[in-house]
């Protein structure tokens, strides 16, 4: 079993070349392209916000390929991708969703992971998947789609969304049926108050439509993005469940939130801490 993390929260701190540098040297085996720079969105003023990027220009997939290459130097791979969101505004959906599943192509990754429309039907976001699934497959890509979540703040919880569900997951994969669609279940997505199901139900009942992970840890109420085994969820429980269904995929990290304390001197010491604790899950997997 195979070991990956996200590169947004170490490049935040040291650019997207050093950050694959340094998940190769903290020990992971491969990592995950996230592309939220590509385009930006404003939650404060609900709008995108254009950036002077590499991923934003005209050269997008000559910066593929460089990252691509700095990791075969390090000797780790691309395994899965993040493109940008929230998918239902129009310019990231129109130019940049495409442009992801292509710059995940020519990474090596085999996974884009492309949100939802969280207050969308399972039929609705079945068509939106649909539109991109041929393309997808000339790149030779799956997309994956993502339990999400909505906020309610009378009952200061999760609410329900696109895929929050495990029955409303599994319909939004099974609605579409096809290979090129898959899953990838967000664990602390899962686990929030609010949206009555677990990550070993999630799990257990995605079976083999579950092909990714995002893999961090929170206090089973809110959606903390912190480093496995550091708050509340249960990791033998995750464990288990993995290994009943056979798992064949990476044990990808999301723990951003967890590398946000830390600084361009010291960013490593935190990158390696990531590693540690994914190899515990893939400890825990084998031995349950």
């Amino acid at each position: 079993m195979k070991i990956s993390t996200e590169i947004y929260s170490t490049a935040r701190h040291v650019g997207e070349e050093k950050a694959i540098e340094l998940i190769a040297k903290g020990g992971f085996d491969a990592w995950d392209f996230s592309m939220f720079e590509m385009c930006r969105y404003d939650w404060g003023r609900s709008c995108p916000i254009e950036t002077n990027h590499p991923l934003a220009q005209n050269d997008y997939l000559k910066f593929a390929r460089r990252l691509k290459q700095i990791g075969l130097d390090n000797g780790i791979v691309c395994n899965q991708s993040h493109a940008p969101f929230p998918s239902y505004v129009p310019i990231i959906r129109e130019k940049y969703l495409k442009r992801a599943i292509e710059c995940t192509a020519e990474a090596g990754g085999k996974i884009c992971i492309i949100h939802p429309d969280n207050n969308s039907s399972a039929e609705v976001n079945a068509e939106f998947y649909q539109e991109l699934l041929p393309f997808a497959k000339e790149c030779g890509v799956k997309i994956a789609t993502e339990n999400m979540w909505n906020w309610n703040n009378e009952k200061n919880q999760a609410s329900s969304a696109a895929c929050s569900h495990h029955d409303d997951f599994c319909k939004h994969v099974d609605i579409v049926n096809d290979d090129y669609l898959v899953a990838c279940l967000d664990l602390g997505h899962a686990e929030m108050k609010g949206l009555d199901t677990t990550a070993p139900q999630m799990i257990r009942a995605l079976d083999k439509r579950l092909q990714a992970l995002h893999i961090h840890d929170n206090d089973r109420w809110h959606d903390s993005h912190q480093i496995p085994f550091s708050m509340e969820m249960d990791w033998v429980a995750i464990a288990a469940a993995l290994k009943d269904i056979d798992y064949k995929g990476y044990l990808t990290l999301e723990a951003d939130q967890y590398l946000s304390k830390f600084n361009v001197d010291n960013v490593f010491e935190g990158v390696c801490d990531l590693a540690r604790s994914a190899r515990m899950l893939e400890t825990l997997i084998k031995e349950a």
